[in-house]
């Protein structure tokens, strides 16, 4: 009885990467650790967030971060209603010294945010027309059933002994972690960012309408960088599970 032997071929990208993919990778990876140092200390300047236009001291946060004493806005010598304010100014000096020096943070924030903008512009444009974004990054219609997602979840949690390969084709968790971040909290970080730059929000009044607000957009901006962080995170605690050197030298070398 003949026996037919199918022999599968496996992508050259499989081996490694594209030059285009890990130039971009670098230059995204190396942007977002300085929008995240920077980020930090805008944000210890006044660690709350809000919904809507105004967001202060005197306004309901929605969220307090505890990154610097600024959070504390019970830290006041003097609380008084506007109301019972007659003839006088309100003033009020706080109980302890606050942070305020983040002028390098912002301008280190702002020129990361354009090295990423434009690779990001880079590594979408050429994953659609190269096909790598439909074929490795797209999660597809199967991906979504609880029956794949369980699979492939607990083939992740199994030990795993020694290196795997390097690059695509990916598991399903990756392609639905892949889009997420590539087309969904990415687009929000960067528009939201436009959103609170006034010289853009000056010609395009619109971006602040679409978010309800500045503090709106600040909000979102937020949240969006964090699963950004969250991603990234996991993504370097994979590479060391499955090989560390063996994933730089594909992400390095191509190789």
């Amino acid at each position: 009885m003949k026996e037919d032997v199918v022999v599968s071929e496996v992508p050259t990208e499989a081996e490694g990467h594209r030059r285009w993919v890990r130039i971009s990778h670098w230059v995204i990876a190396l942007s977002i650790i300085m929008l995240g140092i920077s980020g930090v200390f805008i944000l210890a300047v006044h660690p709350r967030l809000y919904w809507g236009e105004v967001g202060n001291d005197l306004v309901p946060a929605i969220l307090e971060i505890p990154i610097s004493a600024n959070h504390r806005p019970e830290g006041w010598q003097r609380t008084v209603d506007f109301t019972e304010v007659s003839q006088s100014a309100f003033s009020a000096n706080r109980m302890y010294p606050i942070f305020n020096q983040n002028g390098w943070a912002r301008s280190l924030h702002f020129l990361a945010a354009w090295f990423f903008l434009l690779a990001g512009l880079i590594y979408a444009l050429a994953g659609f027309i190269s096909g790598h974004a439909k074929h490795s990054l797209l999660p597809k219609r199967g991906d979504f059933s609880l029956a794949s997602l369980k699979k492939d979840v607990l083939e992740h949690l199994k030990p795993r002994a020694g290196a795997i390969g390097a690059g695509p084709p990916y598991g399903i968790v990756q392609r639905i972690s892949y889009g997420i971040v590539l087309y969904v909290a990415m687009p929000l970080m960067v528009i939201t960012g436009l959103a609170m730059a006034p010289a853009i929000t000056a010609a395009l009044p619109i971006l602040l309408d679409i978010f309800g607000g500045f503090q709106s957009a600040r909000t979102v901006h937020f949240f969006s960088f964090s699963v950004l962080l969250l991603f990234l995170v996991v993504h370097v605690t994979m590479v060391f599970i499955t090989g560390f050197s063996r994933q730089m030298r594909a992400m390095i070398l191509g190789k």
